[in-house]
């Protein structure tokens, strides 16, 4: 069976499925998805993608929240990893609230970034 969401239904599963990884959170969804400059980290990613798995275990380990994307049968987000990945569909796509980006980053990467210090790892 295939289901075809588009508009407001679209968005209100994007917003269940955030509020899976963040029950209760404490951010604004709507702001911060598809914007270069969102208030928090957004994560865009695939659930088959083991780059994924890794940021998301480095951010889980480290307690830092963030925001998760699926690109799965989602052509909006898809569409704007691409647009900023020169038309590639790069995941993850880890967007930062200065606006800076990560795209498949490694775990010392992503370690620089958060500034978690080597000692805790």
């Amino acid at each position: 069976m295939t289901v075809s969401l588009s508009g407001k239904n679209l968005f209100l599963l994007h917003i269940k499925r955030v509020e899976q990884i963040h029950p209760g959170g404490n951010f604004s969804v709507s702001n911060d998805l598809y914007n270069k400059t969102p208030s928090q980290i957004v994560m865009y990613s695939t659930e088959y993608c083991p780059d994924c798995h890794r940021a998301k275990k480095f951010f889980e380990t480290n307690g830092i929240e963030y925001l998760k994307v699926g690109l799965e049968n989602n052509e909006e987000a898809t569409l704007f990893v691409m647009d900023i990945n020169d038309g590639n569909r790069s995941v993850p796509t880890i967007i930062f609230p200065d606006g800076s980006v990560l795209v498949e980053p490694s775990w010392e990467e992503l370690r620089i970034k958060t500034a978690i210090p080597t000692e805790t790892l």
